[in-house]
């Protein structure tokens, strides 16, 4: 609504997650991982639907044993949406789930043993064109980086992720993404921009341990922001100790904060104070609750009074201000019709859903 985003991103090598392109030119993806017993198939199935009709790009499944990677086969034949297979140490599940269908490897090329192990895990990833993705987290660093920085740092997550990518280069599989993950936004964002300019690979963004609902959000916000905005980042992940759900939601507010993704409903709603000539929280509240199933890019201003309504209204697709005795609605910008506080959800609903099909129509048409 106010032009195109001002970010150039930083130019990544192009990988395949299944059919979401990561890196190159395509859009940032938001991914989240499931929650459930990877061995309960019939609650990871429905959690993973639960996320794809949230927008989820990607969604990562833990698998622990070789009984979770099993279990993994038949949840892969019941999704659409591709999974990444978050595996440790284990050699031998990284290639079973890669014959059960896996579309991404998380498991950390260091970490397997000997290199006949990851040379096989590489060529099984090769002869199905599955990337990798390195997975470094300041809590898990190798005991003798720990020794020698005393304590986890940005430089010190480099260093562990370039052993991994060096493995990788030796055995010239350049189809990998890279995470740097802490809990400190500070030493994340750190992280990310030192091995940004060091490798050619997509980043995969994510702030680790965030927090709760609101402070994780908070600060995956802030710390992902501040990398996105210098066009670092390819895909991304808010971890949130919530509902799975909550992380793409939360994923695409960010993106569109920045106009990096539209997808669902853009809220422009006041603060409100004592002008509002309507309960602006409530039927904010009220219309993303209903309109949780949009997927499709709207804007919508809802405002509560004269001062400021008229021109948030005038640059939204629908927009309503408030006013005595009765508010106005603004449809591409124009005044339409007034509209009474009486049944204003269930009116400002109906007229979302009608411009959303408009929306489709010409795009059918055109």
């Amino acid at each position: 609504m106010h032009g195109p985003a001002a970010v150039k991103r930083r130019v990544s090598r192009r990988i395949m997650v299944g059919s979401v392109p990561v890196g190159g030119d395509a859009p940032i993806s938001v991914q989240s991982m499931t929650n459930t017993d990877t061995c309960d198939v019939e609650a990871t199935v429905a959690q993973v639907r639960a996320l794809e009709r949230a927008g989820a790009d990607i969604v990562r499944v833990s698998i622990p044993t070789m009984d979770a990677a099993e279990a993994f086969g038949r949840i892969k034949s019941q999704v659409r949406v591709p999974l990444v297979t978050d595996i440790h140490f284990d050699y031998r599940i990284a290639l079973r789930v890669a014959e059960l269908g896996a579309d991404c490897l998380r498991i950390n090329p260091g970490n397997i043993g000997r290199e006949d192990r990851v040379r096989a895990v590489v060529d099984a990833a090769r002869d199905r064109g599955i990337p990798i993705r390195i997975g470094v987290n300041a809590g898990s660093l190798e005991k003798d980086l720990q020794i020698k920085y005393g304590e986890p740092t940005p430089e010190a997550l480099v260093e562990s992720a370039l052993r991994h990518i060096d493995i990788l280069d030796r055995l010239s599989y350049p189809d990998f993404k890279v995470s740097l993950k802490a809990s400190d936004v500070f030493m994340t964002v750190a992280a990310y921009r030192l091995l940004a300019d060091q490798i050619e690979q997509p980043l995969h963004l994510g702030i680790t341990e965030a927090g709760g609902l609101r402070s994780g959000a908070v600060k995956s916000a802030v710390g992902l922001g501040m990398l996105l905005a210098e066009g670092i980042g390819d895909t991304l992940r808010v971890s949130l100790a919530a509902d799975p759900v909550e992380e793409i939601k939360v994923g695409f507010d960010i993106l569109k904060s920045l106009h990096l993704r539209s997808k669902g409903i853009n809220f422009i709603a006041c603060p409100t104070c004592a002008r509002q000539e309507f309960d602006v929280i409530a039927t904010v509240n009220a219309l993303e609750q209903r309109l949780e199933d949009v997927i499709d890019p709207l804007d919508v201003a809802i405002i509560g009074c004269v001062v400021n309504g008229p021109g948030e209204a005038r640059e939204a697709q629908v927009g309503l201000t408030g006013g005595a005795p009765a508010n106005l609605l603004y449809l591409d910008g124009s005044p339409s019709r007034k509209v009474g506080n009486a049944g204003l959800v269930d009116e400002l609903e109906r007229v979302i859903r009608e411009r959303l099909q408009k929306n489709r129509d010409a795009e059918q048409d055109s």
